[in-house]
């Protein structure tokens, strides 16, 4: 099989074919693929779906895809590697986290709101004129428009991803999710007296009920919600293994190599080894 690499952080190209190679293949980057015209079919990992103009689609790097073109398509694609990633702020990469923790992989556009997609099509042209002209500060203003898409891709499948997850578990364990994900890097707030005081439920009562609710233990979820957000940070970011255990509330670097290990069975520092693209 096929496998693209990326040899730059990010690369733009706009291609218009009547003829896209269909041999599927695997790539060592992420690639958001923009529909400006044309029409015909999207296979990704097994699934098939059309594609129409103003369609935005996400792709991971051990995603099998390609294009079936049945009408000449204009295509844009945004195509980026981990440096490109671990060049942004934390806080940009924790926006971020959302999208390799819920994606689900599956054919069809990310664009959820309506309003999105003018957007998307508007950043995506300004994107193609900064490509063509020289002038002073181009690469900064061009990250800043990927960025832009990146972050509305972020929002669309947080959107996604929340109607899922009502379809999947009972409404009544929604708020308890929600408060979890929102204060995951505030260990001080997750503690059940907090959580209890917060929703107004008895402290001996709360881990039962967040189990009733989730399906699955309050100290379980949050522990394997957080493992899950240091898998990515160690993956996408050069941050030190101590900076992380100080970032996620542990007492030191120590701390976490134990938890790490006890949960996936190795540390921190051969994950990292293992896992990086």
């Amino acid at each position: 099989m096929e496998i693209r690499n990326l040899y730059q952080p990010y690369e733009l190209e706009l291609l218009e074919t009547s003829n896209y190679p269909a041999r599927v293949h695997k790539k060592t980057f992420f690639e958001m693929v923009f529909i400006l015209e044309g029409k015909g079919i999207q296979h990704i990992n097994r699934h098939q779906l059309p594609y129409a103009p103003d369609k935005l689609f996400l792709i991971f790097p051990e995603d099998l895809h390609s294009f079936e073109v049945q009408e000449t398509t204009r295509f844009f694609f945004i195509r980026f590697n981990d440096s490109y990633l671990k060049s942004q702020s934390v806080e940009w990469i924790k926006k971020m986290e959302f999208i390799f923790h819920t994606y689900n992989h599956l054919p069809g556009c990310i664009l959820k709101t309506v309003t999105d997609k003018p957007l998307v099509r508007a950043i995506v042209e300004a994107l193609i004129r900064e490509t063509g002209n020289g002038y002073p500060q181009r690469g900064y203003v061009m990250a800043q428009l990927i960025n832009t898409i990146i972050a509305l891709a972020a929002h669309n499948i947080t959107l996604q991803g929340n109607h899922a997850i009502q379809k999947q578990i009972p409404s009544t364990a929604l708020p308890l999710l929600n408060y979890i994900h929102e204060h995951i890097y505030d260990p001080e707030r997750l503690k059940a007296e907090k959580m209890a005081a917060y929703f107004n439920i008895s402290p001996n009562y709360i881990s039962e009920y967040f189990k009733k609710a989730a399906g699955e233990g309050l100290q379980q979820y949050i522990t394997a919600y957080r493992l899950k957000l240091i898998e990515t940070r160690l993956r996408f970011t050069d941050n030190r293994i101590g900076d992380i255990a100080y970032e996620f509330g542990f007492t030191d670097e120590s701390h976490l190599n134990r938890i790490f290990k006890k949960y996936t069975g190795q540390n921190p520092t051969a994950y990292r080894k293992q896992h990086v693209l």
